[in-house]
């Protein structure tokens, strides 16, 4: 075989490998959630998948079954880039419109929620992989309804906290301080956390209420209860059930099945996948063809 052979022979087999590699399904790694206040996922996830105890951690179960909450930690989009509010329509927030998690889209008053007051709030976030990035919240304006679909014009553009995100956490959590505005009622604590070594973004609604107890708040339509956070153990023991790593720092993510075609990110699609491996050959024997032209000029 002449030398030449042997180089388009090694191609076809890098080429090929990469083809593979972008066919060949991986893991997601899963990363983390709000535990302070707690967001909605895990809110329901520490009621216990198999025994919740809230009507709408029980609506939600009967409705996307109890995989969205053995899989807490995973509200994402792979290829997010910052893109948030191009990629994901109003009423889909809590979602990140990922069709696993439509219930959490749900305009109800009874999600389960942390009493908490205007000043200075200690945000607590439960990491199962730290990214270096940027965690911003927001909450939502004076006078939002809680009984409709959150837009993006409902928050306000301020945001309550914003903690640029190490590589290292505080033994699985980030803490950060932040400041909460005077409102009165029920709201929404927004988190976007975009990653800087990454495209991927993370997402989650939390439910505050301000001035009472969650349980006692008037201000609902239906009974809510107060939100806790899922304990260590109930992390551990639910991991086994988990179809998404707890670990993981590189592009190890799938593209994530979207509710709505026209809102899915560019090149998370495997067609997006397949037209990288056939631009990467295309490349790889192109560069083979070429030097060899340029040795038999010479």
């Amino acid at each position: 075989m002449t030398s030449a052979r042997r180089r388009l022979a090694a191609a076809s087999v890098v080429v090929s490998a990469a083809t593979f590699a972008s066919l060949t399904p991986s893991p997601a790694s899963a990363h983390g959630s709000v535990f302070g206040p707690v967001s909605r996922v895990s809110a329901c996830f520490a009621e216990g998948p198999e025994t919740p105890k809230s009507q709408v951690c029980k609506d939600l179960i009967a409705d996307s079954g109890t995989q969205p909450l053995y899989d807490w930690n995973e509200v994402n989009i792979a290829n997010a880039a910052g893109r948030h509010q191009q990629i994901i329509p109003d009423g889909k927030l809590c979602s990140a419109n990922r069709e696993k998690y439509r219930a959490l889209d749900w305009a109800r008053t009874d999600w389960p929620a942390t009493t908490v007051a205007a000043g200075s709030y200690n945000f607590n976030v439960r990491v199962t992989a730290a990214h270096l990035g940027t965690m911003t919240m927001y909450i939502t304006k004076a006078g939002f309804d809680p009984t409709k679909p959150l837009k993006w014009s409902d928050l306000n553009p301020t945001p309550v906290g914003t903690y640029s995100t190490p590589r290292a956490s505080d033994n699985g959590y980030y803490r950060f301080t932040g400041t909460l505005p005077a409102l009165t009622g029920r709201h929404i604590i927004y988190k976007v956390w975009q990653r800087h070594d990454s495209p991927e973004a993370f997402y989650g609604c939390s439910d505050v209420v301000f001035g009472t107890t969650a349980a006692a708040s008037t201000s609902s339509s239906a009974s809510s209860s107060t939100a806790k956070a899922p304990t260590e153990a109930k992390i551990e023991a639910g991991e086994s059930r988990s179809t998404v790593s707890h670990s993981g720092h590189g592009g190890d993510e799938q593209a994530p099945a979207l509710i709505s075609a026209e809102s899915q990110p560019a090149g998370s699609s495997p067609a997006g996948a397949l037209a990288w491996a056939g631009g990467a050959a295309m490349f790889a024997v192109g560069a083979l063809l070429f030097g060899r032209r340029r040795r038999a000029a010479d």
